[in-house]
C-alpha cells in the first residue's frame, strides 16, 4: 500500500492530508482563527465541584469551563476518592486538555499530565511501562520494554510508541529525557503563573504531523510551501535523518489528488459505493448512525451472496469514511440483513481488520442478527463536518423545510387573517414567496386563486421570486387601484423580450418556462431551448402567466 501526506499551507490555514493508494483517509486541520487545544497544558481554577456527577469544571481561561471526571483527577493510588475529597473548589491545579471542546461543551481536561515524544510517552506521575499493541513482534515488544525500564526516569512511567519498533537504545533514552526536561519546565513555569494560564502548548500541526504520522509507513511527504519544506528537512535531520529522502517540494498544487472535492464529498449525507450500492451517515451529538444500501447493484442470481458482496465491499469505504470524517464516540452500523452465519462473522472479522489501519482506538461490539454493528472510537478532535460547517440557520440542523404544499397553505391562512383584519380599508393584497409555493397557491389554470379571491372578496396579486427561501411569505395590504395596476402582470400582449427558458412546462412537455420577477411565461414549443437566453413575443397575459411564441431559434 502506497502512503503519503500532502501539507498545504495558505496564510489562513495549515491542511495536512494522508493519501492510501492515492486516496484520502485522515484530514487535519490548523486555522489562525481556531487553533487545536488538546495535548495544551493550564494552570486553572476549580470554578465549581459536583459530588453528584463525581466531576468539577475548571476555569482555564477559555469561552466555557473544562470539565474533569474524578478518574482524571485521583492520584493513580487512591482509586476510592470522592471528587469532593480530590479537589475543592478555588484549588489551583496544572489540567491537560485530553477531548476539544465542541458544540455546547467545553473541553475536558486530566490531571494525569503525558509528554509524547517521536519515540515515547512520558507520564511523570505514573510508575508504569508498556509497549504499543501495534508492535506485533513479541521480542520486539520484550527488548524494548526492558529498555524503556532501563532509560526510565525514576518514580515516572512511560509507554513506548509504534514508531520506536527497531531503534536503539541510545535514541529511546535521548527522547525520553527531551520529554523529562519539558515536564521540568512546565513545573517551573506554572510556580510563577496564576491561574487561569496556558502553560504549555502542543506543537502546532507541522511538527505534530511529523511526530506522531511520518514514519516507516509512509513513502512520501509533500508540502507546496518553501519555507515549510525547510523547516521539515530541518526537524527531519535532527530527529530521523533516514527519512530526510522522503520530502519533497511540490511544484503543482492540491489539486493534483483532488483532495478539495474528496473533502466536499465527506461532508455529504450519501456515499456511493463502486458496484452501485451506497452509504448513508447521519451524524447526530451523541452518535453515528452508518446505513448500507444495495441500491443499484442487483448481483448475482444468488441473493445471499448478493447482500454479503455489498457488505464487504462497504466495509473498506465505511473504515475510510470514519477516519476521514474523524466520526468519535457511539457508531453503529447497519449492514444489510444476513441469513447465513458464515457471512455475518466474515463481516465482522473483515470490519476489525480494516479498522487496523485507523490510529484512533476503537473498539468492535459484533454483529446481531439484524445487522446492527456497534463500536465504539475515542473521541479527541471534532469531526470534519463540525469543523467545517454550521447548522443551517433555515432548517436549525434538522436538514428539513417545510413542502411548498404545507407553505402555501399557510399563506392562505395569512391571505384570510390579513383579509379579515383589514375588511373594509385594503382594496388586495400583494402575496410575494418562492415560485414553486407560488404555483401552488396560484393552483391548476389559477383555480385555487379565483376561489380565495372569492372567498375574501379581494383581489391577489403574487409574486415570485427565486431569491426567496422556500418558507418565507410576505402578505401585504394594496389600498388602492393604482398600487394593484401597478403590480399586476409586467409584461403586455405585443411585447418583444428576451428570456431564458429554465424549465418544461409540468403539463405540456413540449413548452417551455421563464420567468420574469417571478411571473410565469409559457413559451410555445420552448423546451428545446432550456437553458438559453431566445427572444420571444407575448401573446396572451392572463393574471397568473402569460402565453408566448418564439421569434428566432
Amino acid at each position: 500500500m502506497q502512503k503519503e501526506i500532502y501539507i498545504h499551507v495558505t496564510k489562513e490555514e495549515t491542511k495536512a492530508a494522508v493519501l492510501e493508494n492515492r486516496k484520502l483517509v485522515e484530514v487535519y486541520l490548523d486555522r489562525s482563527f481556531q487553533r487545536r487545544l488538546a495535548g495544551n497544558i493550564y494552570k486553572g481554577r476549580v470554578a465549581n465541584v459536583l459530588p453528584g456527577m463525581q466531576a468539577a469544571f475548571v476555569n482555564i481561561g477559555l469561552e466555557r469551563n473544562a470539565f474533569l471526571y474524578v478518574e482524571d483527577a485521583r492520584p493513580n493510588n487512591r482509586r476510592s476518592l470522592s471528587i469532593q475529597n480530590t479537589v475543592h473548589e478555588g484549588e489551583e491545579i496544572l489540567v491537560q486538555v485530553v477531548k476539544e471542546p465542541f458544540g455546547t461543551k467545553g473541553a475536558r481536561v486530566t490531571t494525569h499530565l503525558t509528554f509524547p515524544g517521536r519515540y515515547v510517552v512520558f507520564m511523570p506521575e505514573s510508575k508504569s511501562v508498556g509497549v504499543s499493541r501495534r508492535i506485533r513482534s513479541e521480542k520486539e515488544r520484550d527488548r524494548l520494554k526492558e529498555i524503556a525500564e532501563e532509560v526510565c526516569v525514576p518514580g515516572c512511567g512511560v509507554i513506548v510508541r509504534t514508531a520506536a519498533e527497531g531503534v536503539v537504545a541510545e535514541e529511546l533514552e535521548q527522547d525520553m529525557q527531551e520529554q523529562y526536561r519539558l515536564w521540568k519546565m512546565v513545573q517551573k513555569k506554572a510556580v510563577h503563573k496564576s491561574a487561569p494560564a496556558v502553560i504549555h502548548r502542543e506543537v502546532e500541526l507541522v511538527s505534530w504531523v511529523l511526530r506522531d504520522l511520518f514514519g516507516e509507513d509512509v513513502d512520501r511527504l509533500i508540502t507546496n510551501d518553501q519555507d515549510t519544506y525547510e523547516k521539515i528537512l530541518e526537524l527531519v535531520q535532527a530527529s530521523a535523518p533516514h527519512f530526510s529522502s522522503k520530502v519533497f517540494l511540490a511544484r503543482s498544487d492540491i489539486d493534483e489528488y483532488e483532495l478539495d472535492q474528496e473533502i466536499e464529498k465527506a461532508l455529504r449525507p450519501k456515499v456511493w459505493l463502486k458496484s452501485g450500492g451506497y452509504l448513508v451517515i447521519d451524524e447526530a451529538e451523541a452518535l453515528t448512525v452508518i446505513d448500507v444500501n444495495t441500491g443499484k447493484y442487483t448481483g448475482s442470481k444468488n441473493f445471499a451472496e448478493t447482500i454479503f458482496r455489498t457488505n464487504m465491499e462497504a466495509i473498506q469505504e465505511i473504515v475510510r469514511q470514519i477516519r476521514l470524517r474523524n466520526l468519535g464516540g457511539i457508531i453503529v452500523i447497519d449492514f444489510i440483513d444476513m441469513e447465513l452465519q458464515k457471512h455475518r462473522s466474515e463481516v465482522t472479522r473483515q470490519l476489525e481488520e480494516e479498522l487496523k489501519k485507523d490510529k484512533t482506538r476503537t473498539c468492535v461490539l459484533g454483529l446481531t442478527q439484524l445487522g446492527l454493528v456497534e463500536l465504539t472510537r475515542k473521541k479527541v478532535r471534532p469531526s470534519l463536518s463540525s469543523l467545517l460547517q454550521r447548522s443551517c440557520p433555515y432548517c436549525e440542523g434538522t436538514g428539513r423545510v417545510l413542502s411548498e404544499e404545507s407553505v402555501s397553505m399557510q399563506a392562505c391562512q395569512e391571505i384570510r387573517f390579513l383579509a379579515d383584519q383589514e375588511q373594509d380599508t385594503a382594496m388586495g393584497i400583494l402575496v410575494e414567496m418562492h415560485p414553486t409555493v407560488a404555483a401552488f397557491l396560484i393552483g391548476g389554470g389559477g383555480s385555487h386563486l379565483r376561489e380565495l379571491e372569492n372567498e375574501i372578496s379581494k383581489k391577489i396579486i403574487i409574486k415570485g421570486s427565486d431569491s426567496s427561501h422556500l418558507e418565507d411569505v410576505r402578505v401585504k395590504s394594496l389600498f388602492s387601484k393604482e398600487e394593484i395596476d401597478a403590480l399586476s402582470a409586467p409584461v403586455k400582449p405585443g411585447e418583444i423580450l428576451e428570456v431564458e427558458v429554465e424549465e418544461a412546462h409540468a403539463t405540456i412537455p413540449k413548452d417551455g418556462i421563464a420567468r420574469i420577477q417571478g411571473y410565469i411565461i409559457d413559451i410555445e414549443e420552448g423546451s428545446d431551448c432550456i437553458g438559453q437566453k431566445i427572444a420571444i413575443k407575448i401573446d396572451k397575459v392572463y393574471r397568473t402567466c402569460a402565453r408566448a411564441h418564439i421569434l428566432e431559434r
